[in-house]
């Protein structure tokens, strides 16, 4: 059991589940550590100090923002480390490809603290701002465009698929009313709309009225259950026997993602249960670390309440 006090980081950010993840991880010095969603660093500065300056550190983030919170963490720790900037969706298959191989994986999916510190970002629905929502601040496509230029069925199947959102299609008619008359630049203007477009008594329900249709335009936005579809198997290949893949997802269609994802690798022999012997041949690949997702204590959720959904899954390489 590793201890349950956090060293400060090379950032003032305090991870999610951080002593959780160290556990799951279990670091060793000499190792290869892949932080495929750097962030702030919160993460990367705890599993860098367990590496004891012996090993390697390959940080990946598609935000150019990340950029100067690697460069503190260099000077702090004594480690060899690498930044990769890019979608983890996009640079975990190349790693892979080029057969680099790791000892432990962390994905922390969803926006980072970073990015929801910033109000120019857009990111969130309670401060108003310019309607964005890139994590990669260089690509073309932003919420406003999705919000101005989809058409109202696409709204529809966004904002339900992404956002689970059941006024999904009230919003998106109230959302193409709105733009004919003055297209959406602010994050403000969308959440009045949405307000608006809901029955009253789900305006005062659990949870901001507007936090699913957010998050439903952020992952459309940044294509994220795409890149999580992508990155998962490449980082299984990327991993060493022995290996370690954490995962923290924040809402329930990620959380799914990785659970069936994490399932189906630790499964061995697919054949029927009446075929006397397996002929099918197929192994695990993995092995799980927690038979059960592992949640924030009411500690930290009390201390940072942005982890009380966080969900964290681990696997080992077999």
């Amino acid at each position: 059991m590793l201890p349950n006090v956090l060293q400060p980081s090379a950032t003032d950010h305090v991870p999610v589940l951080a002593a959780e993840v160290r556990e799951c991880l279990a670091v060793r010095p000499g190792e290869t550590v892949v932080d495929a969603t750097f962030g702030a660093g919160g993460h990367a500065a705890l599993l860098a100090a367990d590496l004891h300056g012996s090993g390697k550190l390959i940080a990946i983030d598609r935000d150019p923002t990340a950029r100067t919170y690697f460069e503190r963490l260099e000077q702090r720790e004594r480690v060899q480390a690498r930044l990769l900037r890019g979608d983890f969706g996009i640079v975990l298959p190349q790693l892979a490809a080029n057969g680099v191989r790791a000892d432990a994986i962390l994905l922390d999916l969803g926006v980072s603290s970073m990015q929801l510190d910033r109000p120019e970002r857009g990111f969130s629905y309670s401060v108003d701002a310019p309607l964005d929502m890139r994590m990669d601040t260089s690509q073309d496509l932003t919420a406003r465009d999705v919000v101005n230029e989809w058409p109202e069925r696409e709204l529809v199947s966004i904002f339900r698929r992404y956002g689970e959102e059941r006024y999904a299609r009230q919003i998106a008619k109230a959302i193409v009313r709105r733009r004919k008359e003055q297209p959406f630049t602010r994050t403000g203007e969308l959440v009045d709309t949405i307000k608006c477009a809901i029955p009253t008594p789900a305006r005062f329900g659990e949870g901001h009225p507007a936090k699913r249709v957010f998050q439903a335009l952020r992952i459309a936005v940044n294509d994220e259950l795409v890149s999580l579809a992508a990155a998962l198997p490449a980082a299984v290949e990327m991993l060493r026997p022995g290996g370690r893949l954490a995962v923290i997802a924040f809402h329930s269609l990620e959380d799914r993602m990785v659970k069936q994802f994490l399932r189906e690798r630790e499964r061995g022999c697919t054949c029927p249960p009446d075929f006397p012997i397996c002929v099918c041949g197929h192994e695990p690949e993995l092995r799980a670390i927690q038979r059960r997702p592992v949640r924030p204590g009411e500690a930290e959720v009390a201390a940072n309440p942005r982890a009380a959904s966080a969900r964290l899954r681990a696997a080992m390489k077999v």
